[in-house]
């Protein structure tokens, strides 16, 4: 006989431990599906007495804990989940309904207490033995529901949620501005935009969300028709109850149970109007009325005031009246007094801020610009504190300026010379308006050498660019000056080579640098009787902007405005026919023909010119569309590019025979040549065949 032992049976069900239900009990997510899926239930199974009695307890505590958050939040989207706990809420209401409902109709006829013993009280206490009374009560709470609190929450929300999407590009925009200005970094613009889709969403959901309420009162009212009137034909017809008895128990579970939902309805229906009407206010709901409504002392004295009044009044009670009235007197008195002391710490603060503030360089001062700013390295420091004591890139500038000032009209705004040693040791960098306008190396204590042919210098050095002109050049050490000289090439120091650049900087910038002060002095500075021709013009006429306008395009062109007299006189030629600033400086043009003809004029006395064909001239004004201030070219890019072909072959050819041609045009698309000569050849003017001078002496060096 052998001993067989038996293993214990294992199966594959565990039960779970206390431990493991709790963990899954605190599970949030969990709870509330099973919380909707215990609403859902109830839809469906009938629930007895004691559980309908906890379950609308539990409504009434959740529309209650609704309320007090919706007071106590300081912004709406800290209770951003209000849509959502407002639809469990409601779809709860009216399950609870539902299941009343069920439990009334039947079995009504046992009693008050067939529904549970907190409808029983909510009608008792209600109806008062009444029950016309009960149901005034309730129509009342409905109506005040539906009509006043839901429709006007409704609106709020509707309001809320258009203007707010309606200002959302715009509140984007001022984010992105922040940002770019430097305000914000980058983590706060991502929060602001967050905020900014949280409050877009919301507002949306509101709108939804309080139709919620409303359909939620709208059933509430149906129901309560529904149980009394199916009540009363059940009671009579099928339980053989008098009409007394059935109207007494029926009518007391209807308004009893719609008083019980209704409650909850109206607490959650304050709840929303309040949070949807918070969206203007910071801060919790009872400190911003406090703060606000006494901030304004006289109105709660002229209040107490009036109820002072009141009380005089015969057949009015006194007692109350004098203690309302004595009330708001008292409190005026101490909101003044509190006023009163908050605005004197206040202007103390700002006092002594203000004093702070002086102290110290105004923050203002750093958003100042300089209109022209040269940053050196440090290499190049001697070029401006030399150990002989002469300053000679300084000397420069300021001869630059006063050059300028006497070739274009208008003195140059002072140039800031300072170091940066973030800057290569030899570079330079020039700035206009604070924008990088032009950069550069050079060597202080040598010398820039190049060959006027346009080749490369055969001398040993630092082989590189010209930075103006592009030209390939050498750097060379000081001894080899006189060598450099004697094969002649151009030999330049380092403050020439940068002055040079400047200079032509300042003269491809100079409508920029032109600005409203600056046209203001020029106008102060007119004679007398050219002041009198501005009076006529401004503000009549034209605005200083306008003048301004004008020779801003001048200087774009390289045109002097130092004859101002002339200038102001072909504006007002020109003023009647058009006010464009584009076509009164073509006026202006030809009214200083001579200037412009002297400008162009070559050494030899004449005025070398390029004329366009008739074939181009026809092709370009055909290609104008559009009148006045909307002209402009439609012609083809082949024909474009046939043209910029011709005119860079043209003046190559011009400029290897040594002449600097005008183009000439005729007066009505001199404008549009010029808009695409100057993409290719910058630099190259273009003349219209009224400004040339009767007296000039032409000479055509080509044709296009």
């Amino acid at each position: 006989m052998s001993d067989v032992s038996a293993a214990p049976a294992t199966s594959g069900f565990k039960m779970p431990t206390l431990g493991e239900i709790g963990n899954t009990l605190k599970r949030g997510d969990l709870g509330l599906a099973f919380g909707v899926l215990a609403i859902l239930v109830i839809l469906i199974l009938p629930l007895p007495p004691v559980l309908l009695d906890l379950a609308l307890a539990v409504s009434i505590t959740i529309s209650i804990l609704i309320l007090m958050t919706a007071l106590f939040i300081h912004t709406p989207l800290e209770f951003s989940s209000f849509p959502t706990v407002l639809l469990i809420a409601t779809m709860l209401r009216l399950a609870l309904n539902l299941a009343s409902t069920r439990l009334i109709l039947s079995k009504g006829h046992e009693g008050t207490h067939a529904a549970g013993h907190v409808i029983e009280a909510f009608g008792n206490f209600v109806m008062s033995g009444n029950f016309v009374i009960g149901i005034i009560v309730f129509a009342i709470l409905v109506i005040v529901n539906f009509v006043v609190i839901t429709k006007g929450s409704g609106r709020i929300a509707e309001v809320a949620a258009r203007f707010h999407l309606d200002s959302m590009p715009g509140k984007q925009m001022a984010i992105d501005a922040d940002l770019s200005a430097g305000m914000i970094d980058e983590a706060e613009a991502r929060k602001r935009r967050r905020n900014l889709e949280e409050e877009g969403g919301f507002f949306g959901a509101m709108d939804g969300a309080s139709k919620f309420v409303r359909g939620d009162a709208i059933a509430g009212l149906l129901v309560v028709f529904i149980n009394v009137i199916g009540g009363m034909i059940i009671g009579i017809a099928q339980q053989g109850l008098s009409f007394s008895e059935a109207a007494r128990h029926y009518t007391i579970l209807t308004v009893g149970d719609g008083l019980v939902t209704q409650v909850p309805a109206l607490i959650v229906s304050t709840a929303a109007g309040l949070l949807v009407a918070k969206a203007g206010i910071s801060g919790s709901a009872d400190k911003a009325l406090m703060r606000q409504l006494s901030g304004y002392p006289k109105a709660l004295g002229m209040s107490g005031g009036v109820m002072l009044v009141m009380a005089l009044l015969p057949g009015i009670p006194m007692i109350p009246f004098l203690a309302l009235g004595g009330g708001a007197c008292a409190l005026a008195f101490i909101f003044d007094r509190r006023t009163t002391a908050a605005v004197a710490t206040e202007a103390k603060k700002t006092e002594a801020a203000a004093k702070v503030e002086a102290a110290e360089e105004p923050i203002s001062s750093s958003l100042k610009i300089d209109d022209l700013k040269v940053e050196l390295g440090y290499a190049l420091l001697p070029l401006v504190n030399s150990p002989d004591g002469t300053d000679r890139l300084t000397e420069q500038i300021k001869a630059l300026r006063r050059s300028l000032a006497t070739e274009m009209g208008f003195v140059m705004p002072a140039v800031r010379i300072l170091d940066n040693v973030q800057l290569d040791a030899n570079a330079y960098v020039i700035k206009i308006k604070e924008v990088e306008a032009g950069s550069g190396k050079v060597w202080a204590g040598q010398f820039m050498v190049m060959d006027p042919a346009g080749g490369q210098v055969k001398l040993p050095g630092t082989h590189t660019t010209e930075p103006t002109f592009g030209l390939p050049a050498t750097w060379v050490d000081a001894s080899m000056k006189e060598e450099a000289m004697m094969k002649g090439y151009t030999v330049v120091d380092a403050a020439t080579v940068m002055s040079t650049h400047l200079t032509e900087l300042l003269k491809n910038n100079m409508s920029e640098l032109l600005s409203y002060g600056e046209v203001l002095k020029l106008t102060k500075e007119l004679p007398k009787e050219q002041s009198d021709l501005l009076k006529d013009l401004v503000p009549s006429l034209i605005t200083i902007s306008g003048i301004q306008r004008v020779l801003q395009l001048l200087l774009s062109e390289r045109v002097s405005i130092r004859d101002l007299s002339t200038i102001l006189e072909g504006i007002a030629d020109g003023i009647g026919s058009s006010r464009n600033p584009a076509t009164l400086a073509e006026h202006v043009r030809a009214r200083i023909q001579r200037q412009i003809c002297a400008q162009h004029t070559s050494h030899g006395g004449y005025l070398p010119l390029i004329a366009l064909s008739a074939k181009w001239e026809q092709a370009f004004a055909e290609s104008i569309i559009g009148t006045g201030e909307e002209r402009q070219l439609a012609m083809q890019p082949s024909k474009l590019t046939e043209f910029i072909t011709q005119v860079r072959e043209k003046f190559e050819i011009a400029a290897r025979e040594g002449e600097a041609p005008v183009l000439v045009t005729s007066a009505s698309i001199r404008p549009v040549v010029r808009g695409i000569v100057e993409r290719v050849r910058a630099q190259t003017p273009v003349i219209s065949q009224s400004e040339i001078h009767p007296r000039a002496r032409l000479k055509p060096v080509g044709n296009i």
